[in-house]
Parts: C-alpha cells; structure tokens; sequence
C-alpha cells in the first residue's frame, strides 16, 4: 500500500545548499521533507567523500616523517578520516531530523509528476516547492580497458580504502588530480600524473603552473604532459603516447580525474518537465529556477562552479526566493576564490594576466617569490618558503582584477584579497594595511609594493 506524505517543501539531497536551505525553511515555518538516497552521504559530499576527507589527507600526510611506514601510516590516517566523517555525518542528520519542522528520509527520490516524488516503492510524498540538490559524481573517460580494470580508482574510492597503492597514475592534471597526486606521494606513494595537455593546470598563467609544477617535482611526482592515454592493458599497465611514442607504465592503481558530472539519472525530470543542458545539469535561471517556477536547482547538478560555498551561495539566492525580496542573484557574485591543496597551497580569484591581456585591461603586475619576501617570516617559521605570490592589477584604476598565491596559508589570503576585490579596495590600500606580526598576510606590504607596468 502506498502511503502519502505532504510537505511546503521538499529538498531532493543533503548537500549543503539543500541542508542549508532546509533548515532556513523549516525555523521559517515551513513543513520540510529532505530525502538523501545514502545514509553514507548525509551533509553532502563535502563532509563524507569530498572536502573534510581529503584536507584531512593532505593533513596526516604533512604529518608523517621519512621512515615512518607509508601503509601503516596511510591507513592510520584513513582510520583517523573515518571518524572525522562519521561524527559529521551524524551531526548533520541530527541537526535537521531533530527539527520539529523537519523530516529527513532516506531513499531514492524521482518525480512521478511536478508536485510529486516517489521515494521506493511505497512512498509518495507532495510539495509546492521543490529544491534539487544531488551534486556531482565522479566521471570515468571512455578509455579501452579503463572501466573494465580492477586497478581503476575514482577519488572516492582512494578516501574509502585503506591500502595504499604503491604505484599510482592518475590521468588528469587539473585540480583534483593534483591535490591527490600529492596526497598520495606524502604518504609515500610513486605517482605519475599523465595530463594530455602541453602543461598542468592549463586555466593558470604559464609563471604560476611552472612553478606549481616545479614543486611538485621536488615532491619526486613525475609529470608526463602531452600523454595521450590510449588503453589499459590487462590489470596493471597503462598504455599512453607521447611525442609520437608508444609508452607503457605498470601501476597498482589508476585515478580516473578528469571531471565530475552532474546527478541527474534516476531523477525523473521528464516527469516533472525539467529541462536540462547538453552536458547533463538541470538548466537554471540567475535565481536558480528551473524550467519548472517551483523548482531549484543547487550546487554541482546546476552546472554552475562545483565548489561547496558556491552550493552555499545558492541556498541565499533561493531562500531570498522564498522568504526574502527575491533580488539576490547569481549576478552578484564577485571574486570567487578556490584553493588547490598540494603543498603548499595554490590559491586564485578573479582574472589571470592572460585573460585580463585578452579582456583588453591595461595591466601592472606584483609578482614574488616567497623565498624572497622578507615580510613574511612566517614562511620561514614553518619551514615551507616554496611558491610565489602575483597580483594582477587594473593600471588605470589600481584595482586588483586577479591574483595567484601558491604560499603557506594561502587558502586563508585568497580569502582577504577577494574581499578587497568585492569591495574595490585598491592594490595601494592593500598594500599599506595594518597586519599582525608574524602573519602570511602582512606579505601582502611587500609584494603589492613590486608592481611594475606590464603592458
């Protein structure tokens, strides 16, 4: 027998848009259904398989001394994320199932109509508004033998295991490629990125991915770029070919990076007459609507940028939507950072010099390395004097239009130099602030006052 429940709202996916928005609604008032298909991925992806897990990694594995065991001490670690994420899981299922207004169940959800989802086989449950929040997944290139091979690993995979593979290749170059090649190598792993293009981290100037890449070499990764993986042969070799030549590279595990893909299949959105794009994400307008007015759409399964304070960015605009004025949009978002966490961190907002050259700015740049920035002692003290720091910067306005900052501490400046962007404080201001003593900010005295005209 069928049962039916009736909800104001219902959110279709824990992440932290959906959880966000849950709560907001629900101290609003508001009756909520939240339904997340895995009792594994309460509070998202980030909490489980993504952001807290992996920083944790890059964490335990700064931690770990030349002849400490890689295997004992990777699994140690997993041992050490697992708890981390259990607690979290736990929390926030509690936070919001706790709620006097709130109900979360667990199941898959797919639209049997507009208003409706079905939730198994014996659950319908009703709303007048409906927010999607199902995120993204891992994608696995059509590469012969690749899905096929026992050896084949996806990011997730690599958090859940407890075996650390001796030999790793990951195929893919860009940020989650990077951060797990990394991880992987202080832990004690041989890794070998295989990226197809002529360098790393193609989005970035060329200054700033030769000296990311620089590290990482130290680190003793071996970067093959212009690998042009053609098949996996057998269980254990990858097959790829570079500068005309045939190259084989016999691995433990293979770490497909090449991309995440919005979670749409199993949705029904025919159903509820939901339209998405070529590449998979439900289409959506500046405030998040989709083809349907009643229904959002956030986070990753938008197609929008797939970082978790962009999910959280897209709670505001929908609950401005339904409780507020209904002005705020994506339109408004002004220097979005991001941060990759290889070591050190590699953190950006806003233009590079070679978008801003294309744009047609006239440009200064501030560009030093942290070896050489006197003003900042606090490199020195933690012993990490690695990267650089550069500024992109309107000539006429002196304006900061972009920066790259590959230091200690980095994902924290990125934060301040966005702000000052939102806020259009000058790269002078910037430059002349009071900071604490001894700080990573106060680099910022030194470097934007190396600004030489570029153009």
């Amino acid at each position: 027998m069928t049962s039916t429940l009736q909800a104001d709202v219902v959110v279709i996916g824990f992440g932290k848009g959906g959880k966000v928005a849950a709560a907001a609604l629900g101290r609003a008032g508001k009756r909520v259904v939240l339904i997340e298909r895995s009792d594994q991925m309460y509070g998202g992806t980030c909490p489980n398989v993504g952001c807290v897990p992996t920083k944790a990694l890059v964490h335990h594995s700064g931690k770990r001394r030349p002849d400490d065991p890689p295997q004992e001490w990777f699994e140690h670690a997993i041992g050490e994320v697992r708890e981390l994420t259990s607690t979290f899981r736990a929390g926030n299922y509690e936070a919001l199932n706790g709620a006097e207004t709130i109900t979360v169940l667990t199941g898959e959800a797919r639209f049997v109509d507009p208003h409706t989802v079905a939730v198994g086989n014996d659950l319908r449950v009703t709303g007048e508004t409906f927010l999607v929040n199902t995120g993204s997944e891992p994608v696995i290139p059509d590469i012969p033998g690749l899905r096929e091979s026992p050896r084949t690993v996806t990011n997730v995979d690599l958090i859940h295991t407890t075996r650390l593979p001796g030999r790793l290749a990951v195929i893919g170059g860009g940020y989650l490629g990077i951060e797990f090649a990394s991880i992987c190598r202080r832990f004690g792993a041989q890794v070998t990125v295989l990226e197809s293009a002529a360098r790393i981290l193609g989005r970035e100037d060329e200054d700033v991915a030769a000296a990311a890449a620089g590290i990482l070499s130290a680190d003793g990764i071996e970067l093959v770029t212009g690998a042009d993986v053609l098949e996996i042969r057998g269980e254990d070799t990858v097959v790829y070919e570079r500068n005309g030549r045939e190259h084989t590279l016999m691995v433990d595990a293979i770490l497909a990076a090449t991309g995440r893909a919005p979670v749409t299949a199993g949705l029904g959105l025919d159903k509820a007459g939901v339209r998405t794009t070529e590449r998979g994400a439900i289409e959506v307008d500046e405030y998040l609507r989709t083809s349907q007015p009643h229904i959002f759409a956030l986070g990753d399964v938008n197609g929008g940028p797939q970082f978790t304070y962009i999910s959280l960015d897209d709670s505001r605009i929908v609950l401005d939507q339904l409780l507020g004025s209904g002005k705020r949009s994506t339109a408004d978002r002004v220097g979005v950072p991001q941060t990759l966490f290889m070591s050190p961190p590699l953190a950006t907002v806003g233009l590079t010099e070679q978008t801003a050259r294309a744009a047609g700015y006239r440009l200064r740049i501030a560009l030093e390395n942290v070896a050489d920035i006197v003003a900042m002692p606090r490199a020195y003290i933690v012993e990490e004097t690695r990267g650089m720091m550069k500024f992109v910067v309107d000539a006429e306005t002196d304006e900061i239009l972009g920066a790259a900052l590959l230091s200690v501490d980095a994902q924290e400046l990125i934060n301040t130099v966005a702000l000052a962007m939102r806020h259009r404080i000058t790269a002078a201001e910037l430059r002349d602030s009071i900071y604490t003593h001894p700080s990573s900010t106060e680099a910022f005295n030194e470097v934007l006052a190396t600004i030489v005209r570029a153009d």
